[in-house]
This record gives C-alpha cells, structure tokens and sequence, in this order.
C-alpha cells in the first residue's frame, strides 16, 4: 500500500518515528501540501494521511486510487465526508488522544495572566531585580485563584479534566452541559470534584474565569460576542483552548480595551496561521499561544500511534473511529 501524509510536520517535525504507519506500506512524508499539490502527490496513493489539507468533492474525482483517508486530528471539517463516502473512501479520525494535554495548556494560559510570569521573567533578565531597592518587585497586581468561580461551557472530556485541575487550585466550578436537560443539576468528577451545571447567562455571570470547551457549531459560533460579554463580571478572565470562531475576536479586543475583561487566554484563532490584520494583536492583556496544546511529545507519540491502529483495523475489514 502506497500511504502518503501530506502534512507531517506539524505532529512529526522530525523527532519522533512514523514507524508504526511504514510497517504497514510504502510512506512518503511530506511537511506541508499546498491545495495545488495534492492531486499530483496522491496520484496512485491508496491511503492519505492528513492534518489541515483539504479533501473537496474536486479531490476524489481526481484520485480514483484512493481508499482512506486517516485524519491526523479529532476534527474531521477538512474532509468532505458525502464525497468521500460515494466514492467508498472510508475516513477516520484520532478522538481524545489531546484531553490531558489541552487541559494543561488551558491552566497553563490561566497561570500566565494571573502570576504573569512571563513579564516578570522578562524584566529579571532585564536587570530589573538587580536595580531595585527591595527585595521584590511586581509590574502587575498577581491573582489568587483559590476561591475564585471557573465556569465550563462544554464539560466534555477536556473540561472535565479542566475541572479537576481548577478545582485542584481551591476554584469553584460551575459549567453549561450540551445537554440542556441536566441543568439544575450537579455532577461529580471522579468523585472529587463537584460541578453545578447552570446556564450559560447564569454561570457566566457568577464566573471569574470563563473557559471554553465547546465544539465548533452553528450554535456555538461566535458565542462569546457583544451580547454574552455584557454578562462578565468585571475584571473576568476569558480561557479559549476550543475553536477561534467560538469568540468574535472584534467584540474581545474591545473588552480586553475598555477593561470589562481582566484578561484573554487563547490556544486558537478564527483564521490560522494567525493574519496580521487580527485584532488581537498588541491587545493589553492577552495571551496567545499558536495552537500548540496538543503537540506535547507524549501527545503527538500517541496521535501516531492511534492512527497506526486506525489503519491497520482498516486494513483487517474491521475499521474503527469511522466517521463516515
């Protein structure tokens, strides 16, 4: 089997092995495919390995050897699974491989704009400890968060784990369940950590900290917008390890100006690669990261290894993580 990944370098920039997909046919590895290289790098190619590159009903008319498509991610958007399934490709996907990862990286923001670390690391290597006076100094005011409310929109499996690890630092937590049926309610995580879940105006108008969880739908599109901040408490911080589009950046950047929030966290924005003419850009109290939760080493070794799995159950006639 000829397999082809078009856009390795994001999981794999070259230090971990593919090892477990070459056992199983002829790999070529690619960094990054341009949408104009992709038919000319599939020709004769059985099996496709994709992160970002797209697979548009275009695509599949132009690849008649094509027989799989494994998605290096849990979202699947980038294929367009109709075509893919009249023209009997099967795509599979790789869920959960990031929930410990995602969680970290979502406290790991939080940390930053409360203990503002990297500010401070900043001015020490600056010189700043060594001009001053006292025996500390701080640029800006550090927040406790013990005692503080985090309210979850989405307590899936990331947000659950999320929950556990507020509730680890002495936070109350609250969240908004998919489910509309159970609030009112309460849950317990592993049975430590107790979750009430509220509505969304309820829960963000008790919350310090906001963080979202949610998947990407019409529903939850631009979520966060002009309306939904009114209901922030003042000073609130606003956490974003789901999708850039949950949030409309323009109304945040104008939250974040005016100071109705302490403080914007974010692993993703609405357009990535990130343009130069996003708003959040130099915004005062804000932390961005580029989409960078998942990658831990331990994740990507795993991301590999449960697409491996997702092939060869594909190629013994049993697939799983179908999801067409």
């Amino acid at each position: 089997m000829k397999i082809v990944i078009l856009d390795g370098s994001a999981a794999n920039p070259g230090d971990i092995s593919w090892g477990k997909l070459e056992d199983m046919g002829e790999v070529t590895a690619y960094d990054y495919t341009s949408p104009g290289q992709l038919i000319e790098r599939m020709k004769g190619a059985e099996c496709a390995i994709t992160n970002k590159t797209v697979f548009d009903k275009d695509a599949f008319e132009q690849l008649p050897d094509l027989k799989y498509i494994g998605v290096l991610a849990t979202g699947y958007n980038v294929v367009d699974l109709e075509a893919a399934k009249k023209h009997g490709i099967v795509v599979t996907n790789v869920p959960e491989y990031a929930t410990f990862a995602t969680a970290q990286m979502t406290m790991a923001l939080l940390l930053e704009l409360t203990n503002h670390v990297g500010l401070h690391t900043s001015s020490v290597m600056d010189g700043g400890w060594c001009r001053c006076p006292q025996f500390c100094y701080f640029l800006k005011p550090l927040t406790e968060l013990a005692g503080k409310t985090m309210h979850i929109i989405g307590p899936g499996k990331i947000g659950r784990r999320v929950a556990q690890m507020a509730s680890s630092f002495g936070m109350n937590v609250t969240a908004t369940p998919h489910d509309t049926s159970l609030i009112g309610s309460s849950s317990d995580i592993n049975g430590t950590t107790a979750v009430s879940f509220l509505s969304a105006e309820e829960g963000i108008k008790n919350a310090d900290v906001v963080s979202l969880h949610c998947p990407l739908t019409e529903d939850t599109r631009e979520f966060i917008n002009k309306d939904t901040l009114k209901l922030f408490k003042k000073g609130a911080f606003l956490i974003n390890c789901a999708r850039g589009p949950v949030i409309n950046e323009k109304a945040v950047r104008e939250a974040l100006d005016n100071g109705l929030l302490g403080g914007y966290g974010a692993d993703v924005v609405c357009t990535e690669p990130m343009l130069d003419t996003n708003p959040l850009l130099g915004a005062p109290n804000c932390v961005i990261t580029p989409h960078i939760a998942w990658t831990p080493v331990e994740t990507r070794i795993r991301l590999i290894d449960m697409a491996a799995e997702n092939l060869k159950a594909f190629l013994e006639g049993a697939p799983i993580n179908k999801v067409n």
